[in-house]
C-alpha cells in the first residue's frame, strides 16, 4: 500500500512539475510577442530587411539571434527554398526560438548553438549574414569576422545593426567607426552607413553598416 502511495505521489510531482513548466514557456512566449511588438515600433525592422536585399531561396544567417525577433521575420521572405542560420550561444533563447519557429510556416528555420568566436556556418554557403545588437558583445570581432567572410558567397551581404556611444557608458554600445573599421580590415566594401539609424529619447543612437563581400 505505500508502495502505490509513493509511485501516486511520485507521478502527480512529475504531471505538477510538467504543468508548471509548460505554464512558464507558454508565459514567457506570450511576453516575447509583447516585447517584440514593442520593439517593431522602433527598431525599423522593414529598413534593415530591406538593408539585407534579400530574395526567396536565399541562405540567411542570423548572429545573435536570441529568441527570433529578426530570425522569425527574415524566414517567410527566404521561402520553402531558402534557410534561416540562427546563431547563438544562449541555449535557453535558442529553445524558445524552437519552439516559436516550429508552429510557423515555412519550417526554414536552423537551430545553430555558436561558439565565443566561431558562428559555425557552412563555407560558401550564405547569401546574407544579420549581426542585430550583438556586435558590441563579440570577443573577438577580428575571428569573427573571418568566420562570416567564409561563410558568405561573393557579392554576400552583411548588415550590422548596433547601439553607438551615449551620455553613459553602459558596456552595450559600440562606435560605428570601430565597426567599420574592422569590416573593411577583413575585405568588405562599404556599401553604406547610417550614424543614426535608430534616435529616440532615452536610448543612446543606433548605427546601421552595410557592407558586400566581393
Amino acid at each position: 500500500m505505500r508502495g502505490r502511495l509513493v509511485v501516486f505521489l511520485l507521478g502527480a510531482i512529475v504531471i505538477f512539475a510538467g504543468a508548471y513548466v509548460a505554464y512558464s514557456a507558454l508565459d514567457t512566449l506570450q511576453r516575447l510577442n509583447m516585447v517584440e511588438a514593442e520593439r517593431d515600433t522602433w527598431q525599423r525592422p522593414g529598413d534593415v530587411l530591406q538593408a539585407l536585399a534579400l530574395k526567396p531561396g536565399d541562405v540567411v544567417a542570423d548572429l545573435g539571434s536570441g529568441a527570433g525577433y529578426f530570425a522569425l521575420k527574415i524566414s517567410p521572405i527566404a521561402g520553402s527554398r531558402g534557410q534561416v542560420l540562427a546563431v547563438d550561444i544562449r541555449k535557453l533563447s535558442l529553445a524558445f526560438l524552437w519552439m516559436r519557429a516550429a508552429t510557423r510556416v515555412p519550417h526554414n528555420v536552423q537551430i545553430i548553438v555558436g561558439g565565443e568566436d566561431d558562428p559555425r556556418l557552412p563555407r560558401d554557403g550564405v547569401d546574407a549574414v544579420l549581426i542585430a545588437n550583438t556586435f558590441h558583445e563579440l570577443k573577438n570581432p577580428e575571428k569573427e569576422l573571418d568566420h562570416v567572410s567564409a561563410a558568405l558567397r561573393a557579392n554576400g551581404r552583411l548588415v550590422i545593426v548596433d547601439r553607438g556611444p551615449g551620455s553613459e557608458n553602459s558596456g552595450h554600445e559600440i562606435p560605428l567607426e570601430t565597426a567599420e573599421r574592422d569590416v573593411k580590415a577583413k575585405g568588405f566594401e562599404i556599401a553604406r552607413v547610417d550614424d543614426r539609424f535608430v534616435d529616440r529619447a532615452g536610448d543612446e543612437p543606433w548605427w546601421l553598416l552595410v557592407a558586400r563581400k566581393p
